[in-house]
This record gives structure tokens, C-alpha cells and sequence, in this order.
């Protein structure tokens, strides 16, 4: 038996068996080819076009984008660049600073969704509103960099006790996060801050980003520019008119605006100071 099948009792020395060519199809078996493929791309057409509106509702309650969903594709998202260990702890505080947003708008009596991961574009929580003012929105804003500055804390004392530089590294990484989201523009949460101090500071953030843009030209700066340079536009607009809810919406306590700029001040001198402290030196020779 050969792989061409049976072969002749008698062949020519050194004679090599050439496969006969396949057979075309016929025109019958064509359309029957076709109809097997293109019948349950029909059908399913059919479902999608009958059922979509009911399978766009149904979409976000499905399991991958639950919040463990979304965590272990970050993580193996963020695996292919660090490895997995780093990208779990850094995750996790994403996770961490998400949950400060999460806590103090169910404070403030906002329904508030658990946090969403987007790979590459950190996390989101959704809510329908950031509070009743501009003080209540800075609360919801500084949350989030409260909390996962003390998550990053966190990793020093385990750096000191190990000795291993994985956790200075994941502690430096945190606290840069942290401190990038303290740029006085929306929607970051620095911006949040500054709707309760000086809004005019947007402008100061939105220039700083550009900057940062063009300095470290990527995607995810660029959407963040434009995101910043449509939010600021929308909300000095909406604050210069003379609408009476506008103007209570960013009427704000002396008390609470000293509150607010101590402690967005604070965080960013914890942030600096932290990010100084964990610094890791490597050389090319280390990567």
C-alpha cells in the first residue's frame, strides 16, 4: 500500500507515481457546498436581526464582562508585556482604586456599578450621576486616588520585610497611576477635584496633557486628550451660562474647598515621595 493507493505489479526502475489531480467539483455540488456554509450564517442572521434588541440588554449581565471577567483579561493582557505576576498585582490596584470611586458614591446615595476593566485603558465604574455639586463630585473623584495610594502603601512594608524589588516595582507603578489620575483635567479624577477648587485649572490640566501627549505620543494618551479637550469645552460652557442650577452645582463651602485642596495637595506629595522612595534602577543588561 502506497500513499497514492495501490500501484501497478510492474513499474519502471526509478519511475515516481504522480498523484492524479483532484477532481473539480460540479456545478450541483458547488451550490450544494454553498448552501452547507452560507444556511446557519442565515439563520443566525435571522436570530441576530430578530432578537438583537434583546441580546443588547442581555450582553452585559453575560459572565465575561462581569468584574472577574474583565480582571482576568487585563491580566492576560498585561501578561504578554510584564508577566503574570506583575500584571496581577496590578490589577488588583486598579481594583483597589476603582473600589474608592465604587464606596463613596454608594456614600454620596448613588447606585454605582461594580468596576469594568478595559485592557490598556485601566478600569471604569458606571453610575448615573458623580452627586448632587461640585463638592460631592470631588469626593467621588479623590476617592479613588485615596484609596489606591494606600494600596500602593501597601506593597512598601512587603518590599522592606522580602527584599524582593517586585514589590517596590508594583508600589512605584501604583503610585504613578494614582498620581496621573491627580492632573486637574476631566475626565481624570484630578479633574473631579478641581469642579470643587478652581475650575479654571481644567485649562492648566488640558495643556499639561497635551504636552504629555506629544511627549509620549500613543493612543490611549491621544483618546484621553480628546476626551479632556470635549469634557472641558462642554463644562465651561455649561459654567459660564446664567442657569440657576449650574451656578448651585459649583457653589462650594470655603470649608469644603480647603477640605479638598489639602487633600488632592497631600496626595500628590504622597505620590511624588512614594514613587521617589520605590524607584527600582535597572540596566539594559537587567531586562
Amino acid at each position: 500500500m502506497s500513499m497514492y493507493g495501490w500501484l501497478p505489479a510492474e513499474q519502471p526502475s526509478g519511475a515516481t507515481i504522480t498523484p492524479p489531480a483532484p477532481t473539480p467539483p460540479t456545478p450541483r455540488e458547488q451550490r450544494s457546498r454553498l448552501r452547507r456554509y452560507l444556511t446557519p450564517l442565515l439563520v443566525l442572521g435571522a436570530f441576530l436581526l430578530k432578537f438583537g434588541k434583546a441580546a443588547l440588554l442581555i450582553l452585559p449581565k453575560a459572565k465575561i464582562l462581569t468584574t472577574s471577567g474583565t480582571m482576568l483579561v487585563s491580566i492576560a493582557a498585561y501578561s504578554l508585556f510584564w508577566g503574570w505576576k506583575f500584571a496581577l498585582g496590578f490589577v488588583v490596584l486598579l481594583f483597589v482604586h476603582e473600589m474608592g470611586h465604587v464606596i463613596q458614591l454608594r456614600r454620596e446615595g448613588i447606585e454605582a456599578s461594580a468596576p469594568m476593566f478595559i485592557p490598556f485603558l485601566g478600569a471604569a465604574v458606571m453610575a448615573k450621576s458623580l452627586g448632587d455639586n461640585a463638592t460631592a463630585e470631588a469626593r467621588v473623584g479623590l476617592a479613588g486616588p485615596v484609596l489606591g495610594t494606600l494600596g500602593a502603601l501597601a506593597c512598601i512594608p512587603i518590599a522592606v520585610a522580602t527584599g524582593d524589588d517586585f514589590w517596590r516595582a508594583l508600589a512605584f507603578v501604583g503610585l504613578f497611576l494614582n498620581l496621573f489620575n491627580l492632573l486637574p483635567v476631566v475626565p481624570l479624577d484630578g479633574g473631579r477635584a478641581m469642579a470643587a477648587l478652581s475650575p479654571w485649572m481644567w485649562w492648566v490640566g488640558l495643556a499639561a496633557m497635551a504636552v504629555f501627549a506629544f511627549a509620549f505620543p500613543n493612543p490611549i494618551i491621544l483618546l484621553i486628550l480628546l476626551l479632556a479637550a470635549y469634557e472641558t469645552y462642554k463644562r465651561w460652557k455649561q459654567r459660564k451660562t446664567n442657569d440657576p442650577k449650574s451656578r448651585a452645582y459649583y457653589k462650594v463651602k470655603p470649608s469644603h474647598r480647603a477640605i479638598v485642596a489639602a487633600v488632592y495637595l497631600g496626595l500628590i506629595a504622597v505620590c511624588v515621595v512614594g514613587m521617589d522612595l520605590t524607584f527600582v534602577e535597572r540596566s539594559i543588561s537587567d531586562s
